[in-house]
C-alpha cells in the first residue's frame, strides 16, 4: 500500500518544493488513477499545515529551512531519537510525532521550537523517506486466544502476528520483522522471523542481541577452514630464520585467570642506566595475511566481545587461543618492543623486532599481587620460581611511570566496572564490582609504553598508521561540567572552554575523599570526547600524548594487527614510499572500521551485562541494599548499589507530589520540600527485575 502523503513530501523535499500535484505525478512516475489519491494526502497536509499552496496551485513544505532528514536512532516506549544526517545531532521525538518510523527508518522531520528535558533538540517526522527491513526484539506474550509480540522497546502495546517461522510459547524471546505499517506503532502487523527461547534467561536475550544487531557469532566456512589449516610454525628452522631469539629470557604473562587469548608478555632487567623493559606481543601478522579470508572476518568483527561468562572472538579459537595465545612453556612467534628506559622512566631507546620466546609462566592478576602484599604461599612462590625476582623491579618502574602521568596531568579516571559471575549454565549467580590491583596496573602502563613508541616510530618515519587519537572536550561539555559541579557544591576550579587535562586530574585529586567521588569520575567521563582510531595523529587528550596507537593486543583488536602489518615490512626495511603506497588506503579503512566496530561491542557489552545483572536481582527481589543515586530523569532516579548493579525509583514510589528534573543533577518536588541530588545516598529495596529489558525497579526506603 503506498504512503502518498511521504510520497508528496518526499518529492517536494528532493524538487526543492514549487511543484502541482500533476508535476508530483509525473516525477514519480505513477500512472494517472493515482492522482487524485495525491491530491487528498496533499490536502491532508496543508490541513495539518506541513505543506502549503500559493495562489498558483504549487505545493511548497512549510518552514523549509527546519526541515532536515534523519535515521530513526532509536524508541523507548513514548519516544524517540532521531539523528540529524548532516550534523549527527540526536533530536527527542514524542511518540505521537514519529508517524509510525521505527528504528533504522530514513524520515523527513522538523525541528520544533520547544526543548526537551533532555537538552536535545526537540524534532517531529513528517515523512518516512525510506523504511529499513532490520529485525526487533520482543518477547511473545498471551491476548485473548492469540500470541501476540510485546516489543522491547518500540512501543508499550502487543502487536499483531501475520505469520510465524516456528512454533512459539508465551515468554518466547524472539525477533521480528514489520510486515505492514500502520500510522502508529501499535497499528504494525509483524513476522516472526527467529525464536531464541525463554525471555527470563540472560543468554537467551543476548543470543537475540547479537542477532538483531548482526554481530556474527560463527566465522566463514572459508576462514574456518584456514584457521584449522594454521600450523603452529614457531619451532621451524623457517620461522627462526632472522628473528631475535629470546627463549633464555625470563618472559611472562599477567591475565585474568580465565583468559585463553593470551596476547602480550613482558620481561624486565635493571641495566646500569636504568631498565631494559621488553613487551611481546603475539606476531598475529605473520597468520592472518592480508587479503585471506581470516583477515576478511577479522576485520569486519573489528574487534572481540567480552559477554560475562562468553567470548566472540575476532579470530577463530585455533588462532586466539592456540597458535598465536602465548601459552607458557611453548615456542611463540611474537614481535617484541624492547625499550632502554633511565631511572626517571624516559624512554632512551627503542626497537621493534620480530621474536621468538617461550613463557616461563601463565601469570594471573590475583595471584601476582598477593606476592605484593606479601601474603604468596608456598605453592604460589613454587609457581612463579623462574619470574618472581622481576616482579619488584616492574613495580619500581611501573610506579615511576604512573608518577610521569601524574605529573604530565592525565587525570586518573576511575570507572566503575562490572564483573559478572555465571554457573556452568550460564546463569548469573553474582555481581561484584571490579577493582585493578597492583599487577593489572604494573601491565597497563607497560602497555602505554609500547603503545606511544609504537605510534611514535609511525610519526618518526612518516608511516600511514592507525592511531588511538582522543580530542578535548566540547565546549559546551565543559561549561555543563562546570553548571554541574556549582550545583553539587564543589569549587569547578579552572574548568573552563579548552580546558587541558590536568584541570580534569585536579579535579579528581582534590575529590578523591568525597564520598560522591565515583559521581564525579562519571561526569568527568561523560564530559570526555570518546577515543577513537584515525589516520591521523591528533594526540591523546585523555593520557596527554603526542602520539598513541594501539600494538599489544592483535589477537582482540583490528586495529592492533593493521600496525603489526605496517610496522613489519618498516621492520624488513621496506622503503617509506612502498609502505606509502601499500597501506595510505589501507590505513584509513582500518581505522574508520576499528571505530564502527568498537563503538558496536561497546553498545553490545553494556546491553548483554544488564541482561546478566537483571537476572541475578530476580533471585534477591525483596532485599534491601544501600546505594547512591547516579543520575535523575523528569520520571525518577538512577541508584548504583555497592556491587555496580543499577536500578530505578520511579517518582511513583518518591514522596508524593510533582518532580522535576534540575541541570540534571537533582530532583525536586515543586513545593521545595524533597530535593534527591547525584551522589546522595539512600537505602533501596529490589522491588521487580525483568531479564528481558535487563530493567530493574527500587523502592526508596529512606535517604543516608
Amino acid at each position: 500500500m503506498l504512503d502518498y502523503e511521504s510520497i508528496v513530501i518526499a518529492v517536494l523535499y528532493n524538487c526543492g518544493g514549487g511543484m502541482s500535484i500533476k508535476r508530483i505525478l509525473s516525477q514519480t512516475k505513477l500512472a494517472k488513477k493515482h492522482e487524485e489519491k495525491l491530491k487528498a494526502a496533499a490536502k491532508k497536509l496543508i490541513a495539518e499545515k506541513v505543506i502549503f499552496k500559493n495562489k498558483y496551485d504549487r505545493l511548497y513544505i512549510s518552514e523549509m529551512r527546519k526541515v532536515f532528514t534523519g535515521r530513526v536512532a532509536s524508541l523507548a516506549g513514548t519516544y524517540g531519537f532521531i539523528t540529524n544526517t548532516l550534523t549527527g545531532e540526536d533530536c527527542f521525538v514524542k511518540g505521537s510525532a514519529l508517524k509510525g518510523a521505527i528504528p533504522g527508518d530514513i524520515v523527513l522531520a522538523r525541528e520544533l521550537e520547544e526543548k526537551s528535558g533532555a537538552r536535545s533538540a526537540v524534532a517531529a517526522v513528517i515523512a518516512i523517506l525510506e523504511k529499513t527491513e532490520e529485525l526487533f526484539a520482543g518477547s511473545i506474550v498471551r491476548d485473548g486466544e492469540k500470541f501476540c509480540v510485546l516489543p522491547d522497546t518500540m512501543c508499550r502495546q502487543p502487536l499483531e502476528i501475520c505469520k510465524v517461522r516456528e512454533q512459539i510459547h508465551e515468554g518466547d524471546k524472539v525477533l521480528f520483522s514489520v510486515r505492514k505499517r500502520g500510522k502508529h506503532h501499535s497499528e504494525h502487523l509483524t513476522d516472526i522471523e527467529a525464536v531464541f527461547g525463554s525471555c527470563e534467561k540472560a543468554s537467551v536475550c543476548t543470543d537475540a542481541y547479537l542477532a538483531q544487531n548482526g554481530i556474527a557469532t560463527k566465522f566463514s566456512e572459508e576462514a574456518a577452514k584456514q584457521a584449522r589449516e594454521t600450523e603452529d610454525k614457531a619451532g621451524s628452522a623457517k620461522s627462526r630464520e632472522k628473528r631475535l631469539d629470546l627463549r633464555d629470557k625470563p618472559i611472562f604473562t599477567i591475565d585474568g585467570a580465565d583468559t585463553k587469548d593470551i596476547d602480550d608478555a613482558i620481561s624486565i632487567e635493571r641495566i646500569e642506566k636504568g631498565y631494559l623493559l621488553g613487551v611481546h606481543i603475539a606476531d598475529v601478522s605473520h597468520y592472518v595475511k592480508g587479503g585471506s579470508a581470516l583477515d576478511a572476518d577479522a576485520f569486519a568483527r573489528g574487534t572481540s566481545i567480552y559477554i560475562a561468562d562468553r567470548v566472540i572472538p575476532m579470530l577463530p579459537a585455533e588462532i586466539s587461543n592456540g597458535v598465536c595465545s602465548l601459552n607458557p612453556e611453548e615456542d611463540r612467534l611474537a614481535f617484541s618492543c624492547i625499550m632502554e628506559l633511565s631511572r626517571k622512566g624516559a624512554i632512551k631507546k627503542y626497537r621493534f623486532v620480530k621474536s621468538i620466546i617461550r613463557s616461563r609462566v601463565k601469570g594471573v592478576y590475583d595471584e601476582v599481587n598477593r606476592f605484593f602484599d606479601n601474603t604468596a604461599n608456598e605453592a604460589l612462590k613454587e609457581k612463579y620460581r623462574e619470574v618472581s625476582d622481576s616482579f619488584p623491579i616492574m613495580k619500581e618502574l611501573a610506579d615511576i611511570l604512573a608518577r610521569n602521568r601524574r605529573l604530565r596531568g592525565a587525570p586518573e579516571i576511575k570507572s566503575c566496572e562490572s564483573k559478572l559471575i555465571c554457573d556452568e549454565n550460564g546463569v548469573c549467580t553474582d555481581v561484584k564490582s571490579r577493582i585493578q590491583g597492583i599487577s593489572e596496573g604494573i601491565i597497563e602502563e607497560f602497555m602505554l609504553a609500547a603503545n606511544n613508541a609504537a605510534a611514535h616510530t609511525a610519526i618518526k618515519r612518516g608511516l600511514p598508521f592507525v592511531y588511538r587519537v582522543h580530542e578535548k572536550p566540547s565546549d559546551d561539555k565543559l561549561l555543563r561540567l562546570r553548571e554541574e559541579l556549582a550545583a553539587l557544591g564543589i569549587n569547578p576550579l579552572g574548568i573552563k572552554k579548552q580546558s587541558e587535562a590536568s584541570v580534569f586530574a585536579d579535579l579528581l585529586d582534590r575529590t578523591a575523599n568525597d564520598p560522591r567521588a565515583p559521581i564525579i569520575n562519571d561526569l568527568v567521563l561523560r564530559t570526555m570526547s570518546k577515543a577513537k582510531y584515525s589516520e591521523k595523529s591528533i594526540g591523546h587528550f585523555g593520557l596527554v600524548m603526542a602520539e598513541y596507537a594501539h600494538f599489544t593486543s592483535p589477537i582482540r583488536r583490528y586495529s592492533d594487527l593493521a600496525v603489526h602489518r605496517i610496522l613489519s615490512d618498516c621492520v624488513k626495511k621496506i622503503s617509506k614510499e612502498k609502505i606509502e603506497k601499500k597501506y595510505a588506503v589501507f590505513a584509513a579503512k582500518a581505522a574508520a572500521q576499528a571505530t564502527c566496530t568498537e563503538l558496536s561491542a561497546v553498545a553490545a557489552e553494556r546491553q548483554c551485562e544488564e541482561y546478566y545483572a537483571a537476572e541475578y536481582m530476580k533471585k534477591h527481589i525483596g532485599e534491601e541494599y544501600d546505594g547512591i543515586i547516579s543520575g535523575v530523569i523528569s520520571g525518577g532516579l538512577f541508584v548504583r548499589l555497592e556491587n555496580t548493579v543499577e536500578g530505578r525509583i520511579s517518582t511513583e514510589s518518591l514522596p508524593t507530589g510533582s518532580y522535576e528534573a534540575v541541570n540534571g543533577i537533582s530532583l525536586v518536588r515543586t513545593d521545595g520540600s524533597v530535593k534527591y541530588t547525584i551522589g546522595d545516598r539512600l537505602r533501596v529495596r529490589c522491588a521487580a527485575s525483568c531479564v528481558n529489558t535487563g530493567k530493574i525497579d527500587f523502592e526508596l526506603i529512606s535517604s543516608q
